[in-house]
């Protein structure tokens, strides 16, 4: 039988042998809803994985009715993405404490407990974690808690999409680029149902190809496995599952069997049967650093640590005393002037006015007094700095103001140097660009914000013909596969290792930001001023 699959005919004899490697969501139906319902006459649109936009996830109404039935339908993982939160109606008693009716409950992964599948889970009070398992013939009803995080439609395939069962998601903020190819109406706000199509992934007795079929494609198959030899068959590898061998297992030799698509590679060898040596895996440290401006878009990087530019200081802008607070060091004295005028409540702090110039000092407490009565509330010690002389003030911690930073530091600084002596987020502008590459991206934007370093995972990789530099690889940003050959590798040791800035679109900034932070409690809030 002769199929078409993505625009290509495929050939299919009868007694053809067939090892399925996985199967996955291909794309998405996506259907326009009001209200979270669906008419019979919605327009129905077909979204790729990578079409653009971030979204919210609608919780499913219908409970499951089993924690089976949940680990049946629901991907439980290793990171955020992979921990649903779900919720009882009624008390669960366990052994250890008791979960209220309507607590959420974090389920984490799945292990054996006395011969028995269960799953880990915790629930949270008081800021503090408590840990306790689930067997999977715990009954019940459990609903799905509402999701407070923004996802890419990718991740939302890989990991929101319960088996059986469709997803509705919610335009988090509104497309940044529309045309007249995009399937959505212009301005779009609303809501998606969405229909996964599945694909099964598949590769032939001594072909090199990945067969991707679609799962509506009417074709007969009957399950050899208990009685089949594979080892004739190729097994492709995803970066993830090479980043997962021992690091006794590398060097390797491996031969791409899908190269990547659409984003920039880090090298244009990186293309179907070329064979390539990965020297080593390993976690390596980036400054995630976005474009200052106004408007949108803006372009987001990761600045590797061997980047040979030179940056000079920008003023950064604080909306509050309370983020003065934050950004001042001891290194330097903070030095700002008032965008944006405020009166105090209180006679014992100051107002301030637009022009207003300031030396950050310290936060303090500082008594009030408040409806005839005398109170301790936090402020930030300043010296207002006035013609030929200053004077000490105190701000408000609550205060709604404005100020720009006043820079007097004219020195330029190597990114090891930000990093070491300043806190992060810190505004620049490249002063010298990167002369050991061709083209510095970074020079041509005129302000940078340098907002935190991350921790990335990367392998090694070169040419295996040709290895006369060494490129690394995005483990998690980067769609390949591979399958080991076994040959010997000439040298053991990589050859000059080529790093780059890595320009990254919007989505994977929103990744990156949300799996660095998702260990870390949030920073806390100012304080409300009185009423």
């Amino acid at each position: 039988s002769i199929y078409e699959m993505f625009g290509n005919e495929c050939c299919f004899s009868t007694g053809e042998i067939l090892q399925v490697i996985g199967f996955k969501i291909n794309k998405l139906i996506a259907s326009i809803c009001e209200d979270h319902e669906v008419s019979q006459f919605a327009t129905k649109v077909e979204l790729p994985l990578n079409f653009p936009g971030l979204y919210k996830v609608v919780a499913d109404k219908t409970p499951y009715v089993s924690i089976e039935d949940i680990t049946s339908k629901v991907s439980l993982g290793p990171t955020r993405l992979g921990h649903p939160c779900f919720s009882s109606p009624e008390a669960i008693k366990l052994a250890t404490l008791t979960i209220k009716a309507g607590e959420q409950i974090t389920f984490n992964s799945l292990e054996e407990v006395n011969g028995r599948m269960a799953v880990n889970c915790e629930v949270v009070r008081k800021n503090k974690a408590h840990s306790f398992t689930l067997p999977l013939s715990q009954e019940g009803k459990f609903y799905e808690c509402e999701d407070d995080q923004i996802y890419t439609l990718k991740e939302i395939a890989e990991w929101k999409i319960p088996k059986s069962r469709k997803r509705i998601v919610k335009l988090a903020s509104p497309l940044q680029t529309w045309d007249s190819s995009n399937p959505l109406p212009e301005d779009f706000a609303g809501c998606l149902l969405l229909t996964p199509v599945y694909e099964v992934q598949a590769v032939m007795q001594f072909r090199k190809d990945i067969v991707h079929l679609l799962s509506d494609l009417d074709i007969e198959v009957k399950d050899i496995t208990d009685c089949y030899d594979i080892s004739s068959f190729l097994q492709p590898l995803s970066l993830e599952d090479v980043f997962e061998r021992t690091s006794k297992e590398f060097p390797m030799v491996a031969e791409i069997m899908e190269g990547p698509s659409g984003s920039p590679k880090p090298s244009n060898l990186l293309h179907k049967g070329r064979e390539i040596v990965i020297y080593r895996k390993y976690q390596a440290t980036r400054v995630l650093a976005s474009e200052i401006r106004s408007d949108s878009p803006k372009r987001h990087f990761l600045i590797p640590s061997s980047y040979r530019g030179k940056f000079k200081r920008r003023p950064r802008e604080f909306p509050t005393a309370y983020d003065l607070e934050i950004a001042r060091s001891a290194k330097e004295e903070l030095h700002v002037v008032a965008t944006k005028a405020f009166d105090a409540f209180h006679e014992e702090l100051s107002s301030v006015s637009v022009g207003d110039q300031f030396l950050v000092q310290q936060c303090q407490t500082s008594k009030v007094v408040r409806v005839g009565r005398k109170q301790l509330i936090d402020a930030l010690a300043c010296e207002q700095i006035l013609s030929g002389t200053y004077k000490k003030v105190l701000l408000p911690m609550y205060m709604e103001g404005g100020f720009m930073e006043v820079i007097h530091d004219k020195k330029q600084y190597q990114l090891s140097e930000i990093c070491k002596d300043f806190h992060l987020p810190f505004n620049v502008k490249v002063s010298v660009r990167d002369l050991s590459v061709e083209e510095d991206v970074l020079a041509a934007v005129p302000s940078l914000q340098l907002e935190e370093e991350i921790t990335d995972s990367y392998l090694l990789v070169s040419s295996a013909s040709r290895p006369l530099e060494s490129w690394e690889i995005p483990v998690y940003r980067l769609d390949m596969l591979v399958h080991l050959l076994h040959k010997d590798v000439q040298t053991l040791a990589p050859p000059v290792t080529k790093t780059r800035v890595e320009e990254i679109s919007e989505e994977q900034y929103y990744m990156l930001r949300r799996y660095e932070n998702q260990t870390l409690h949030p920073p806390p809030r100012p304080p409300k001023k009185p009423t």
